[in-house]
């Protein structure tokens, strides 16, 4: 699915969010306190715009994702940054590899969402950040009507224009079984992380978690 919404990701993503997405990722790139010397792994990259971000602050970055036609776009968007293709779930580095390990908006994918954050937390040095970029569902209205609107049937519609009704209804299903903040908070604090906060934007619709690997 996500190679074949490759040719039409970045576009969607800009239009569905209005190009705030670009301002979360800076975010989420501020709290992997990366800088020069820093190395950082950036998991499912998609088409590496996390990876970029992390890049502008002097880290060393790697992205990781399991889609060859993401990768593609990634590598010839950022030519001087580290691609490679990978499992989430099995995340081919050594132990305590990197100062900081980010995903945004993918790690409501990973089949298994526990085992892939004790993936990221294996890869971290002691010390090191995690940060996790994700859509939430806001809870009070009347943000919460409209984004249930909105996800319910404005993007199923732009993913029929756009030529994959399939991966743009799949898109607010992820959405909605994605535990809620307080939850992943839990989950990643189960993972192996140490003072874990999170910060609500836009609304409560996107949540941006943070913790510091024991």
């Amino acid at each position: 699915m996500f190679d074949r919404i490759a040719r039409v990701y970045d576009r969607m993503n800009s239009l569905m969010t209005a190009g705030m997405h670009h301002r979360w990722r800076e975010r989420a790139a501020d709290l992997a306190r990366v800088g020069p010397g820093s190395t950082a792994l950036d998991v499912a990259t998609g088409t590496g715009d996390l990876a970029v971000e992390l890049a502008r602050r002097g880290a060393q970055v790697t992205g990781m994702d399991f889609a060859p036609a993401m990768l593609e776009l990634a590598r010839q968007k950022a030519p001087g940054l580290t691609f490679e293709e990978g499992d989430a779930l099995e995340l081919r580095h050594t132990d305590a590899s990197f100062d900081a390990v980010t995903v945004g908006f993918g790690a409501r994918n990973f089949s298994d969402l526990d085992r892939g954050l004790a993936e990221m937390a294996r890869v971290t040095k002691p010390g090191g950040r995690v940060v996790v970029l994700e859509i939430t569902t806001p809870q009070k209205s009347p943000l919460s009507w409209f984004f249930r609107a909105w996800f319910d049937t404005v993007v199923p519609a732009l993913g029929r224009l756009a030529g994959d009704a399939d991966a743009y209804t799949y898109l607010p299903s992820s959405v909605r079984r994605f535990p809620g903040p307080d939850e992943l908070a839990a989950r990643l604090a189960a993972a192996g992380l140490d003072e874990v906060r999170w910060l609500l934007t836009a609304g409560g619709i996107i949540a941006i978690h943070s913790g510091t690997r024991r």
